[in-house]
């Protein structure tokens, strides 16, 4: 068994974590034990690229046309075959489920007039911002109306990722490739003077995740077709230019989807709502999960346990930790001003996770289906409001119209 890269680390490497810049610079792959052992030593581990790049400019080869082949992803003008081959990583693993992932397209380019979080030009897409948060502060905050309601306030980030939604679930049909849900989202953001929150955090590749049938979450866009039957989650995170992240995602029915996917879709809606009717001024956190397990367990499905929802705003991921699982011992007293997520993720089967050796994608363990919904919601004087509700949706309402493709 191999260990890890780090210098003075023996710990066995058991995933895929590799270093992406060794990757692009064509270098063997550098594995790591943990993203944390990763990050801690990427200062001295850097000097192999800097010593790589000088040996590349000293060949001569510095200005090649095309990047180094880097197992997981090629030009949106190579072979339909070598689009749908496996990942490097896929070549001899042991998969849950029915899905297999394929290569996906280049990363997209921001324009230069797009605000852009910390994290985007970092070459381990670390977010500072949220490290310092981390260590230095143990209070929710609590947002103005002024953070709120301004031109490009936290209100206006997630109207911008409503409507970025919107447009991504009307792009979906049976045929359509997830890395163009990708291409969909990536423009529609920049339209809109977005930056699409999650290219680049901790080097996600893409602009949004896209989840299919097995896929719990934080799926990465590739060139599979959708396909007739297939249930699919898009999950958008918008940042504005005040600085603020708006985040949701809801699960499509795309054709003709049996019962079972059916089921589960609406499901993971009706615990999502279930969850955000105790949203109000001194109810627990810890209380919603109580609330979403009771509506799984009645439709027989589990709830994912590893992801929770989490305070959003200025910093993508922040306190409050919101379990959605029922005993759940989290911290803190909901108060005015308070804005956080809460995204459910509801399985047919049992509960357990696993995550690909492209260290992002969640599956189930037993290959059955996963659903989900999100709303970024506001505690209110009166109970909650839900920043990226639909138009005229004040309160969630099940129309499975609107989710059918």
């Amino acid at each position: 068994m191999a260990t890890c890269s780090s210098a003075g680390c023996d710990k066995p490497v058991t995933s895929n974590l590799a270093c992406p810049k060794c990757l692009q610079l064509g270098l063997p792959p550098a594995y790591f034990c943990t993203q944390t052992c990763f990050k801690s030593n990427y200062g001295s581990h850097k000097q192999v690229h800097s010593l790589a790049k000088q040996i590349i400019a000293a060949q001569g080869v510095q200005h090649q046309k095309t990047p180094p082949k880097d197992g997981v992803s090629c030009p949106v003008d190579a072979a339909e075959e070598v689009k749908l081959s496996l990942p490097y990583w896929a070549q001899n693993y042991e998969f849950t489920g029915s899905l297999r992932p394929a290569l996906y397209s280049p990363k997209r380019t921001v324009p230069p007039n797009i605000r852009k979080p910390d994290y985007a030009d970092h070459i381990a897409g670390v977010s500072e911002s949220e490290q310092r948060d981390k260590s230095n502060h143990n209070s929710i905050r609590v947002y103005t109306s002024n953070e709120l309601d301004g031109e490009y306030g936290l209100r206006h980030a997630c109207k911008m990722g409503r409507e970025v939604l919107d447009v991504a679930g009307k792009a979906l049909r049976p045929g359509v490739t997830t890395d163009e849900i990708d291409r969909v989202v990536h423009e529609a953001c920049i339209e809109r003077q977005c930056y699409p929150s999650p290219l680049n955090y901790y080097n996600f590749p893409k602009s949004v995740c896209t989840s299919v049938n097995e896929v719990i979450c934080h799926g990465i866009p590739d060139y599979r077709e959708i396909q007739d039957g297939d249930i699919v989650n898009i999950d958008v995170t918008t940042y504005n230019l005040g600085g603020y992240h708006g985040d949701l995602n809801e699960t499509f029915c795309v054709g003709n989807v049996d019962a079972d996917g059916r089921k589960v879709v609406q499901t993971s809606f009706e615990c999502l709502s279930a969850a955000l009717a105790l949203v109000k001024p001194g109810a627990l956190y810890r209380d919603l999960g109580n609330a979403i397990h009771k509506v799984a367990n009645a439709n027989k499905c589990s709830v994912v346990r590893t992801y929770c929802g989490h305070g959003i705003g200025s910093l993508f991921h922040t306190i409050p930790n919101v379990p959605h699982y029922h005993k759940n011992k989290a911290k803190g007293t909901m108060k005015v001003g308070h804005v956080f997520t809460v995204e459910p993720m509801i399985n047919l089967g049992k509960s357990g996770d696993v995550t690909w050796g492209d260290n992002w994608t969640a599956v189930t363990t037993d290959g059955q289906r996963s659903a989900q919904f999100e709303h970024t919601v506001l505690v209110t004087e009166s109970g909650c409001e839900i920043l990226t509700a639909r138009d005229n949706e004040p309160v969630m309402k099940w129309n499975p119209d609107l989710i059918n493709r």
